[in-house]
This record gives structure tokens, sequence and C-alpha cells, in this order.
């Protein structure tokens, strides 16, 4: 029986695919990758913001023609937008043979035996239940990185955020299982961890009584054949000095840290239900660079958020002038059903958010493109992801980039090398977002 999966939306959704495909995977299922070799298709889905649903309902809607044709046998949905629109997926598109919610996703294999037997599925879990269960896992990013989610769920409840309608409230996986899960992907051949949730810097609160990132941190780092752990999605508020020590001291940490700041001005923090003021976010910036002065810092902006001025509009362009983050992406803010902020007055137009927002992009190119630039003479070392075809050159990643949202750097070496291998590299050019280097030992000035 082929089975082709389709992973919508961000990293924590595939690593709840890369489980699903690892029940399957000991249900004898082949795994394929082209829709019309497929005799089961599973669609997990996102709908985090209007484009990520748009993009979700139509891969539904195209996975469904295929089943109108014979030839698909059964159509599964699960994810985020299964959990907020199971009756409108079932009722609108009978095609689909399965709905699964978030908390769902071991249920899987059965789902799919009964939708063979061409009986209809729904299966909807408590959204607050416990995490950590033990499920194989198929690794489909390369196998020399991969994600490890530690937490579920979100207790923040930002005003325009759907996520803890969809996920539930905070729960942490175990150190320990976390620690187990970590040593079989390097048992296999991962040399990087990514660790990812909601929010990563409450890890442990719910279970231990405190934060304990750093001691995972830690117990991660004692783990042979890691030889990097990236943090995604920290809080500013809840970044101890702990764990910036940690980040500091760890060896395998990289200086790497990925803040979501959503805005600058302290009136739009405080409508969006943020915990940090304008002066705060630039103490903590300022307290990372001096204690850490070769992080690279990450984050995120919502331009057009309801109720923006243009005075606000212009304290965030100031604020993004001045901090001169590493790396910085803007979401134009989409207003999303059942928050707060939805019915929030002064929605700002569309034209005048994306307006906004490629003015903030405008604004971040030309900071990237000096701090690329000033990066030239620098020796970093460099995981090497695969090889430009038809060049003895190499594209890999220094400690500054997070695979699929960061730039890369480009390797002139007559060396063989293998995805996953580590180099030293000495950068010696900048192309905009990306760096062209050449490995250490074959270096001449």
């Amino acid at each position: 029986m082929n089975l082709l999966f389709i992973s919508l939306g961000c990293d924590k959704n595939l690593v709840d695919t890369e489980k699903m495909l690892g029940i399957l995977g000991g249900e004898g299922y082949r795994f394929v990758d082209d829709e019309s070799e497929a005799d089961v298709i599973v669609v997990n889905t996102c709908c985090f913001i209007g484009d990520a649903k748009e993009e979700s309902v139509n891969t539904i809607l195209e996975m469904a023609e295929l089943k109108k044709s014979g030839r698909l046998k059964a159509l599964i949905v699960t994810g985020c937008l299964a959990e907020r629109y199971k009756n409108e997926i079932t009722e609108e598109i009978p095609e689909v043979d399965a709905v699964l919610g978030t908390t769902s996703y071991e249920e899987i294999a059965g789902a799919i035996r009964e939708a063979l037997k061409g009986e209809k599925t729904l299966v909807f879990k408590d959204i607050d239940a416990p995490v950590g269960k033990e499920t194989k896992r198929l690794v489909t990013t390369g196998g020399h990185y991969a994600f490890l989610k530690i937490a579920e769920g979100c207790d923040k409840r930002c005003t325009y955020c759907i996520i803890p309608y969809l996920r539930g409230k905070y729960r942490s996986v175990p150190m320990e299982q976390l620690e187990k899960e970590a040593r079989e992907l390097a048992d296999q051949g991962v040399k990087e961890l990514i660790l990812v949730a909601q929010e990563t810097t409450l890890y442990g609160k719910d279970l231990y009584g405190e934060k304990k990132l750093p001691e995972l941190l830690r117990r991660l780092s004692s783990i042979s054949g890691i030889q990097w752990i990236r943090l995604q999605y920290c809080y500013p508020e809840e970044i101890t000095d702990e764990l910036i020590g940690t980040i500091k001291n760890e060896e395998k940490v990289c200086h790497y840290l990925d803040i979501p700041i959503q805005h600058a001005s302290d009136a739009v923090l405080k409508r969006m239900g943020r915990r940090t003021s304008n002066q705060e976010i630039r103490e903590l910036v300022a307290k990372l660079r001096r204690e850490i002065p070769d992080i690279a810092l990450r984050t995120t902006f919502i331009s057009g958020f309801p109720g923006e001025t243009e005075e606000d509009h212009e304290i965030l362009m100031e604020f993004v002038d001045e901090m001169e983050f590493d790396r910085l992406g803007v979401f134009a803010y989409s207003p999303e059903e059942d928050t707060p902020a939805y019915s929030f007055k002064d929605q700002v137009p569309d034209e005048v958010k994306e307006d906004r927002r490629a003015e903030i992009m405008e604004l971040q190119q030309d900071i990237a493109f000096e701090r690329s630039e000033s990066m030239k003479g620098r020796s970093l070392e460099v995981m090497i992801e695969g090889k430009v075809a038809d060049e003895n050159a190499y594209v890999g990643r220094t400690y500054k980039d997070s695979p699929g949202v960061d730039g890369l750097i480009f390797v002139n070496t007559g060396l063989s090398l293998m995805s996953g291998d580590f180099v030293r590299v000495r950068v010696t050019g900048a192309l905009e977002y990306d760096l062209i280097g050449e490995v250490e030992d074959e270096f001449t000035e």
C-alpha cells in the first residue's frame, strides 16, 4: 500500500508528521512522493495565519480531486486546520475519509484502516492531554539535523494567536524522554538538535515547578554525536541569566537565539497581550550582546496590528534600525476568528499592512547585507548540507543559520564532503543574505 504524506506549516507540525510516519512505517506502508502513485494521502495541516489556512484548504481540495477519479483509496486530514474546522471539512469535502485533531496523531494507523474499509472517522482527544508518549519517528530532514519538540501548547494567550485554542495549555515533555529521543536521533546520525515548542523558555515549569531549559541543554550537551544544539522561540520575558550563561558556556549550544518580539511600540505590545516593553527588550538585547558578543539574534514582527498608527510603525522602524538583528521576518497581521484581536476596533487596511511590512523588510535587507559583509575574513565552523551541481562547491550553514529560514554559505573546495560533515571555513565574500567561503586548510591569502 503506497502512502503520500504532505506536511504543511511549522517545524513543530513536522515533528508530528515524522511520528506519524514512524507509526505507519511499522505498519508496512511504502512511502511515495508522487500523488499519482499513492493509495492513501495524509495532509497534516496548518492554520496559524490566513495564508497557511488557504494553503491547507487548497491542498486538501487538490487531493480530493484524486479521490473523485477513483485512483486514491483514502484521504486523511490531520493537524491544526483539522482541529479547528473539523465540521466544515467533513461537511464540505466529502472525499475526506478521516479527520484527526492535534492530540490524536497516534491514532493515524487505525484511522487509515477504517478509511480503507469505507468508514468515516473523526478522532479528537482533549487538547490539554499530557504529552510525551514514546513513538517511533522517521526523520525527514536529511538525517544530519532534526527538530526536538520539547513542549506542546501555550499559556501566553497573545490576543492575535489561535494556537492555545488548537494546541491547548503548555505541557512539557519529560526530560528523561527528551534525552532518550535525542540519543536515538544521535544514533541515527543526527548532529544538530533544534529545540522547538510554542515557547521553549518555559520548558519544565509545569512539570518541575521551575524553568528547566538550562538543565535540559546541559543534559543534551552530554550526548555523544550531537555537535550543535539550537534554540528557537524564546520569549524575551522568560530569558534568564542562567539561560544566557548556559548558552555562553556550553560548547555545543549555538550562539544563536530566536526571540519573537512582534512589535516595539508599547501601545501595540499592550494590545497584543505581550509581556515586555520597548525598553525591556532593548536591555535584553544589550545584555545578550554583552555576555555573548558573537550571538546571532533572529526575531519576528507583525505589521498592521489593529490600532497600529503611523507613529507606532515609525517606532518599530527606528527599533529595527537601531537593534540591527542578524535575522528578521515580518508577517502582515492576519485576523483569526475566536481570538480577541479579531474583534478589535481600528483594523488596519490590508494594503497598509503590506506596505508597512515591505518597508520593514527593505530596511532589514540593508542591515542584513551589511552584517554579511562584516563576516568577511572570519573563520567559522560550517555544517555541509549538500553539493552544488557541476561545481567544486558545497552549500552549508553556520551557527548563525537555522535551516529553512536563515542564510547559507557556499563553500569552494576540492575536498570530497558529505552532508552533515563539519568543516572550518574562512569567509571570502557575501551575496546579500548568503556567504561565500573556502575550507580553511586550503585557504591562501
